[in-house]
């Protein structure tokens, strides 16, 4: 159940990593910087969850 509890919150931290990136790809002029540190952490949440789904 833990395992569980663990894979539903690292989706959530995953899909307000995605909302967090449509916005800021909203901007005119969005952040170069921001976007890269952002789907690092996307990518690295998705690491997680696939080594827990194992």
């Amino acid at each position: 159940m833990a395992i569980a509890a663990h894979l539903k919150e690292l989706n959530s931290k995953h899909a307000r990593l995605d909302d967090k990136i449509e916005s800021e790809l909203k901007h005119p002029a969005p952040d170069a910087m921001l976007l890269t540190k952002l789907k690092k952490q996307k990518i690295h949440l998705k690491q997680m969850m696939s080594d827990l789904s194992q």
